[in-house]
């Protein structure tokens, strides 16, 4: 699944990993964005920089149902606009400051974002259930390769044996996010198996990409 393509879903976090008054960056695109969970644990994903003065709001934290600047402490809305400048007290933020915002869903244990509302709901994992989630040092087409399979409809990755299966999103500058999916309900063992296999996984596709092999 690309996450460069406009008006598409990118499995951009796991839902554990956002808990509530959380905020952490991700990777939408070309975009970094902050994620971030409300204390009523509404997400919500803006972009990465203060208008102020530019400082990344992933450095920023949550208060109540607003994200602040850890800079200077400016609060924006769910819906990007500015909330509270801590300098001016009495000052009503002019609707004129904002940060951008993007289409966020969470479903199956995972937060989705989009540049733009996509034309429907994030596809369904039909079974599966995120186990973790690993950076890896090669694109999407390099781990294709490692594993000998292509990415199907719905954007999941299986290898041939099944023992693998994966949601891959595009970070840029040939580095992936693999997302690793087990079957709901999957005992001690069988998690531990694919966590296994998907570090194998990284390490045979990091190599192949570090040596330039791409078929």
């Amino acid at each position: 699944m690309s996450s460069s393509t406009i008006g598409l879903w990118t499995p951009v976090a796991l839902s554990s990993d956002l808990p509530p008054l959380a905020v952490m960056p991700a990777r939408l695109g070309t975009e970094t964005i902050a994620l971030w969970r409300s204390a009523s644990g509404r997400i919500s994903a803006s972009a990465d920089r203060c208008p102020h003065r530019g400082m990344r709001l992933s450095h920023g934290f949550v208060r109540g149902e607003s994200l602040s600047c850890i800079y200077h402490g400016w609060s924006y809305g769910q819906e990007g606009n500015c909330l509270k400048i801590p300098a001016h007290p009495g000052l009503v933020p002019p609707d004129s400051i904002r940060v951008a915002t993007f289409t966020v869903a969470e479903q199956e244990g995972f937060v989705w974002a989009a540049i733009s509302k996509p034309p429907a709901d994030p596809p369904r994992l039909h079974g599966l259930m995120p186990l973790r989630s690993i950076s890896v040092a090669a694109s999407l087409e390099a781990i294709q390769i490692a594993t000998g399979a292509r990415i199907d409809t719905d954007g999941i990755l299986s290898t041939g044996d099944g023992s693998l299966s994966l949601l891959l999103s595009d970070q840029g500058n040939g580095e992936t996010l693999m997302h690793v999916l087990v079957a709901d309900g999957a005992d001690a063992a069988l998690r531990i198996g694919a966590s296994r296999a998907a570090e194998a996984l990284r390490r045979q596709a990091e190599a192949r990409a570090s040596e330039g092999v791409t078929t």
